[in-house]
């Protein structure tokens, strides 16, 4: 198999927390996002979408959504599993990865691609151009600074995202926040100290 990547990109991010928690190491290529490799024909032809990562199997079969890449890699290096081991820890691991992508990605994703210059007529991934809507900038940052207080709240019960043990969904928050950090200029408010504390105990995971 064969992985085409870009590891700063905020999708890629998660892959690589996830790949490097379990020590999995596989054939990657680096596609260069910021001189838009995936838009390149060489790279159009294998995913003409024209997104990443995706992961080609032997068979040429791709995948290219994190979490489907995600459930096939755990599915073949079991060891540290991330994905849950009960039907329950499963589905409510699976519901996380969901919410986090729908309320807090989205929300970052509207503000940096409708307010950054180099992505004028990019404003959704792809190769599809579509025109930037700048309104959706303050509107994306009004629902990351609501959407924090909601998983602090969530966090002052909870040791990890998706109950007691760390798993795909610490790391789907980890690498949001960075993508807020940067892309939305937007970081939780300091009185949110449980997602602060939570930050850390996650941060510690993943070093080992």
């Amino acid at each position: 198999m064969k992985l085409y990547t870009f590891d700063s990109a905020p999708n890629p991010a998660r892959l690589k927390m996830f790949m490097a928690y379990k020590d999995i190491h596989i054939e990657t290529a680096q596609i260069d996002m910021a001189k838009l490799g995936q838009h390149d024909a060489s790279y159009l032809a294998v995913v003409p979408e024209g997104t990443l990562p995706t992961l080609v199997l032997e068979d040429g079969s791709r995948l290219t959504e994190v979490i489907a890449i995600a459930h096939y890699l755990e599915s073949v290096f079991v060891e540290k599993p991330l994905l849950g081991v009960t039907p329950l820890e499963k589905a409510t691991i699976l519901n996380w990865n969901h919410r986090l992508f729908n309320t807090l990605f989205a929300a970052v994703a509207e503000a940096f691609r409708n307010g950054h210059p180099a992505f004028a007529d990019r404003a959704l991934p792809g190769t599809t151009p579509y025109a930037q809507i700048p309104a959706l900038v303050e509107r994306g940052r009004a629902r990351l600074s609501r959407e924090f207080e909601v998983i602090d709240q969530h966090l002052k019960q909870h040791d990890f995202v998706a109950g007691s043990c760390f798993s795909f969904a610490d790391i789907d928050l980890l690498a949001v926040l960075e993508f807020a950090r940067w892309g939305a200029k937007s970081t939780p408010a300091e009185e949110l100290g449980a997602l602060a504390s939570w930050r850390q105990r996650a941060a510690d995971k993943l070093q080992g």
